[in-house]
């Protein structure tokens, strides 16, 4: 038996528990909501409001990576007119959406979930939360991380050298102080990932002068702030046009991709070609945005109508590609022998990753080493019965895949319902082939990958990056396959029955 059993037999009792109640998390529950009304289904939610990301991220000028229209659920249009939103708006959506659906009600804030323990012999987990010097145990039939996939109470910070010899101040994106006053100050962000290409145009309306040292360059594109099929199909009602952009935005997105995969020098070409027009006359484009790597080896980044290249067009910013060498009391000090003069600097380099939230887990008794699993259909893992996380894409918006998996985590909750099962295990076979679970070379997968879940080199164990295969498999593919089994939970002393027939096939 796990140590909790005893705990849990006075333990309430859930369905499902949700753990998260930021974009994937609410948008579990409203799933469940929908398509298994008869379940009961609590959230887990360790800060105190809904939105996760949404609602910790408050840096100026936060807004989506991608496209609202794809960020947004599939069950509940983005009605707003900007296509490339605001981080408020996005928060006000979450929010919004887990009223309407009624299961803001269903989440208790303050309660981080710190480890889980599954019993075989019970067909449940055991979950023990941190809800402020006490700890709350649950237990439930379904576990869903929603958890996201990056530290929330510390960003990557590298070490600088001279740093506690700075006069000015230093703010990390992930921790920006409500009563920072950068107005007519000079301000260096470190970093050229998609936090620093929101981050310094926002700061240029007031700052002095803002300054972007990067190490190496991004690929940037410009994506209009409003999208224009959208504002044509203004007058058709929402459940109608909504598909409509979406699936435009989801085409056009895998577009670039596949372009920047198997076209890549063509592909450097056009998005340099972007970049040189939006620039001032003479200006070293290939030095500043001109990436040694290929397109898509890491996320690219988008501007809305061009607010970067128009911030520095205006000589309220600038960019600086060198390395840092120390900070000074007046700045930063550059490898190059330059220096940059600061009164803030902003170090925007980048998230720690932390799978499924920071928990530990259990299968009866045995800990569960997240490195040694294989992720199934990219939401599941190996060896781990009733367990699912929110996974999203890496080329597309973070919502497609989370929606997909929310839609087959409901499906296999009522097969096993319909079928009298309690469990279904993903079992992966030694042939597997294993490879990371993710595909991008930026510096925040690859310090991390170690800690992460391996993917096989074929379904149902591959991570595929494709939404209209995914689309099509997750919602009307078979549940049953040699990956998965399903058992009935036994009788005292008798073993587990499984499903009958080959593969664990059921008619």
């Amino acid at each position: 038996m796990p140590p909790d059993h005893v705990q849990a037999d006075q333990a309430e009792h859930v369905d499902v528990l949700i753990v998260g109640a930021g974009l994937s998390g609410i948008g579990a529950a409203c799933h469940l909501r929908q398509r298994c009304p008869g379940k009961t289904v609590t959230i887990l939610e360790s800060r105190d409001a809904i939105g996760g990301t949404w609602d910790l991220f408050r840096y100026p000028g936060v807004r989506s990576d991608s496209d609202m229209f794809t960020l947004g659920y599939r069950f509940r249009p983005w009605t707003d007119g900007s296509a490339i939103a605001a981080g408020d708006s996005i928060r006000r959506y979450i929010q919004q959406t887990a009223r309407e659906y009624g299961v803001d009600r269903e989440i208790r804030f303050g309660h981080r979930v710190i480890g889980a323990s599954w019993s075989g012999a019970d067909g449940r987990w055991t979950v023990r939360a941190r809800a402020g010097a006490e700890t709350v145990t649950l237990t439930c039939s379904f576990l869903f991380a929603c958890t996201g996939y990056y530290r929330y109470d510390q960003g990557y910070a590298p070490p600088f050298a001279g740093a506690d010899r700075f006069r000015g101040q230093v703010v990390h994106p992930q921790h920006w102080p409500a009563d920072l006053d950068h107005a007519g100050k000079r301000v260096v962000v470190i970093g050229s990932g998609a936090t620093a290409v929101t981050l310094v145009p926002a700061l240029a309306g007031h700052a002095e002068h803002v300054t972007m040292l990067q190490r190496s360059p991004s690929y940037v594109l410009t994506l209009p702030a409003s999208d224009p099929i959208a504002k044509l199909l203004g007058r058709l009602p929402s459940r109608l046009a909504y598909p409509l952009v979406r699936w435009k935005n989801v085409l056009v997105a895998m577009l670039i991709f596949r372009l920047s995969r198997g076209a890549p020098g063509l592909m450097k070409s056009l998005l340099r070609k972007g970049a040189a027009a939006r620039l001032p006359a003479g200006y070293d484009v290939d030095t500043h945005f001109g990436p040694r790597y290929d397109p898509w080896d890491q996320r690219l980044c988008f501007v809305p109508d061009g607010d970067l290249f128009k911030a520095i067009r205006s000589g309220r910013a600038s960019v600086v590609t060198d390395q840092v060498e120390a900070f000074t009391e007046a700045g930063v000090r550059l490898a190059s022998g330059a220096e940059l003069p600061a009164d803030l600097i902003v170090t925007a380099t980048g998230l720690n990753l932390l799978p499924i939230g920071g928990m530990t887990l259990a299968v009866d008794g045995a800990d569960v080493d997240l490195a040694r699993t294989v992720t199934y259909k990219g939401m599941m893992l190996s060896g781990v019965p009733n367990f699912a996380l929110a996974v999203g894409y890496t080329n597309a918006s973070w919502t497609l895949k989370s929606d997909l998996v929310c839609e087959y985590v409901t499906r296999l909750i009522n097969y096993l319902d319909r079928h009298a099962f309690q469990v279904c295990t993903p079992v992966a076979p030694p042939s597997v082939g294993l490879e990371p679970m993710l595909d991008l070379k930026s510096g925040y997968v690859l310090r991390s990958l170690a800690q992460l879940p391996k993917q096989g080199r074929r379904a149902p164990w591959r991570l595929y990056q494709n939404y209209p295969r995914d689309a099509y498999l997750l919602r009307h593919g078979p549940l049953t396959d040699a990956g998965i089994r399903f058992t009935r939970v036994p009788a005292p002393d008798q073993p587990p029955v499984p499903a009958p027939g080959p593969g664990n096939r059921v008619g």
